[in-house]
C-alpha cells in the first residue's frame, strides 16, 4: 500500500504538470492512472469489509513480510494502547505487547471510509482530466487570429528564400 501510495503522488504531480504544460499526454496517463486508483481503492474496501474470501488478518498486504497492520488499529478515534514490554523472552527484547481499547470505531471502517474518499477524488479527477483533454486538442484545431491557419503558430517560417537573408546591403 505505501508503495501504491507512492506511485499515486508520483502521477499526481504529473499529470498536474501536464495541465499547467498543456500536455495532454501526461493528462491521459494521469487519467489511465485514476481507473487504476479507483480499482485498487474498491479491492481495499473488499478487503477490510472481507468480501468474497478475504481477510483483513491475512497477510496480503505485507506480502508476508512484516507483521504491522493498519496504523488505525492503534491510532483511531479515541483508542488507548496498553503496551506491556516482552522481557525474558528470547528474541523479542525491544518488542511489546499491544493491546487496543476503547476505540470509538473499528479500524477497518476508517480504511473502508478513507478509500471510498479516494475513489470520489479519483472520479473528480477522472472527470476533469477528460475535460482538460478535450478543452486541448480542440484548441489545436481552432483558428488562429494572428497567424491564420498556420498549424505550427511557434515556429515562424520566413517566406523569404535563404541567398536575400545574407546579401549584404550597400549604401
Amino acid at each position: 500500500p505505501i508503495l501504491a501510495n507512492f506511485l499515486h503522488i508520483i502521477v499526481v504531480i504529473l499529470g498536474l504538470f501536464g495541465t499547467i504544460q498543456y500536455r495532454p499526454r501526461y493528462i491521459v496517463v494521469y487519467a489511465i492512472w485514476t481507473a487504476i486508483w479507483v480499482t485498487w481503492n474498491i479491492f481495499i474496501i473488499c478487503f477490510y469489509l472481507e468480501v468474497g474470501g478475504l481477510s483483513k488478518d491475512s497477510e496480503l498486504l505485507t506480502f508476508n513480510i512484516s507483521q504491522h497492520q493498519s496504523w488505525w488499529s492503534e491510532n483511531g478515534p479515541g483508542c488507548v494502547r496498553k503496551e506491556a514490554s516482552m522481557t525474558g523472552i528470547k528474541g523479542l527484547d525491544g518488542h511489546s505487547y499491544i493491546s487496543v481499547i476503547g476505540c470509538a470505531l473499528e479500524y477497518r471502517y476508517i480504511e473502508v471510509m478513507h478509500s471510498s474518499v479516494q475513489i470520489l477524488i479519483a472520479l473528480v479527477g477522472f472527470v476533469y482530466a477528460c475535460y482538460v483533454v478535450s478543452v486541448f486538442t480542440e484548441e489545436d484545431d481552432s483558428f488562429d487570429f494572428i497567424g491564420g491557419f498556420d498549424p505550427f503558430p511557434l515556429y515562424h517560417v520566413n517566406e523569404k528564400p535563404s541567398n536575400l537573408l545574407c546579401k549584404q546591403t550597400y549604401l
